[in-house]
């Protein structure tokens, strides 16, 4: 079974593929404002190279916010198009679930602007803190609070280096847990405010 997976919720641009749950190969690079342009290119690049037909995907995993409010929206116009010509299933996942790593309790935060940060907290597949803003200080003080949990992410704006999240892997990993969207084309992004 093809799986593509997709993210373009942060600056960077996510794209995945996957063949019977075992990642083949993802491309991932700092694409801010340039997603749009670049998804669908990159997604053709791995098709081709692992001579893979559109019509053989079956699966779209899709990272669907917070985040970026055109990144995210980006991603999951594509992944609602693919699902729903070619009749295959749609996965949704947290923009920050996604940047978890595997092993470790994780910190994960997205630069939300205004000196606030989308916040959450995982540990394997157990949410500890559910995905919400806060401002940067509070974020700092969690961390600091939490020395043995991992801080993932593009951390930068903290001042603070994070983990770089291995996004495709964690798509997928993450679709093992969840249902299918009953229907693709009323998948909406997650937007959070105040």
């Amino acid at each position: 079974m093809i799986t593509i997976l997709l993210d373009s919720s942060n600056t960077s641009l996510t794209v995945g593929l996957a063949k019977d749950d075992i990642l083949l190969e993802s491309i991932s690079y700092e694409a801010w404002q340039e997603q749009s342009e670049h998804m669908i290119p990159e997604l053709d690049k791995l098709l081709d190279k692992y001579q893979v037909s559109r019509n053989d995907i079956k699966e779209v995993v899709v990272a669907v916010g917070p985040g970026s409010y055109t990144g995210v929206r980006i991603a999951i116009t594509i992944a609602k198009t693919i699902a729903t010509v070619l009749d295959a299933k749609l996965y949704e996942i947290s923009s920050l679930r996604c940047q978890k790593d595997r092993k470790n309790p994780s910190i994960c935060v997205i630069n939300a602007r205004s000196g606030r940060s989308y916040f959450g907290v995982y540990e394997d597949k157990k949410v500890i803190v559910s995905d919400c803003i806060l401002t940067n200080d509070k974020v700092l003080e969690f961390i600091k609070e939490h020395p043995h949990f991992v801080l993932c992410g593009n951390t930068s704006y903290l001042g603070i280096e994070g983990k770089k999240p291995d996004i495709a892997r964690e798509l997928l990993e993450l679709k093992k847990i969840k249902e299918p969207s009953i229907n693709p084309l009323a998948v909406k992004p997650i937007y959070m405010k105040d």
